[in-house]
């Protein structure tokens, strides 16, 4: 189950770029379809979504059957959310707001099994095939699971080297709307100070040895994440590429028939 993952991080740390996008749509026909396109994961929303744990499953578990990697993004760094999010399948969490390294280190010990962390161990799980998979399970989540923390202000910017350090931590998410906020920009994800900033931050994730992650609505903006140096990056989001789409076809319809 966490085997695609697992090849997901090895990417990561032998310098790939990975190409995932955003689910906030309760449908696993949807993520299933998703999946089915070859992209490298879905970040299953669970904190702007409506999506409670048990239809994450369902995502998670229609994800799984296509090979994409399912990352769940729990609403806050809360012990019992992320131990929920991981008991029922998912290959990583996804941790938002994260300012301080006291925070991270929390992240890692709600994400990872004894000797490096404090997650509440039961093998009757999805994670744990229902118990067949006890003996050595722990281990194995410990190397496979993926933890990625976001990083989306000016606090967590300037903590970021001591965040970035922490062990445990995977992929540093810089969140370029909560970050141009935070700057006094908000919604100007292309200001040159945003730009810098997430350039920067890539420069120190690199050099703790993780990697830097974040988010692109259009090419123009994913064309700056690769200069950048971005390597987890989600591009769009399942229900504005709907909306977008049918929008298109609306005004392509509306222009044959002269409708306005």
């Amino acid at each position: 189950m966490l085997q695609r993952d697992k090849k997901l991080k090895e990417r990561l740390k032998n310098g790939e770029m990975v190409f995932g996008t955003w689910n906030t749509l309760p449908s696993s026909s949807l993520v299933n379809a998703m999946g089915c396109s070859g992209i490298d994961f879905v970040v299953i929303d669970a904190e702007h979504g409506p999506v409670g744990m048990e239809t994450a499953e369902d995502l998670v578990r229609a994800l799984d059957v296509t090979g994409t990697a399912s990352v769940i993004r729990v609403p806050t760094s809360n012990s019992h959310l992320i131990l929920r999010a991981l008991d029922i399948g998912a290959h990583g969490i996804q941790v938002p707001h994260v300012s301080t390294k006291e925070e991270a280190v929390r992240v890692v010990k709600c994400s990872k099994y004894y000797p490096q962390g404090q997650r509440g161990f039961s093998p009757f799980t999805r994670a744990g095939k229902y118990g067949i998979d006890a003996k050595g399970y722990t281990k194995r989540a410990n190397e496979d699971t993926m933890v990625v923390i976001n990083v989306e202000g000016k606090e967590g910017v300037r903590n970021l080297n001591e965040i970035a350090g922490v062990p445990g931590i995977d992929v540093v998410f810089i969140g370029p709307y909560d970050l141009s906020q935070s700057l006094g920009r908000a919604g100007e994800v292309e200001d040159s100070e945003v730009i810098k900033t997430i350039r920067q931050s890539v420069k120190i994730a690199k050099n703790r040895g993780i990697s830097a992650g974040s988010f692109a609505r259009d090419e123009k903006y994913l064309d700056i994440l690769i200069d950048c140096g971005v390597q987890y990056i989600t591009y769009t989001v399942d229900s504005a590429l709907v909306s977008d789409t049918y929008r298109e076809l609306y005004k392509m319809f509306s222009d044959k028939i002269g409708l306005h």
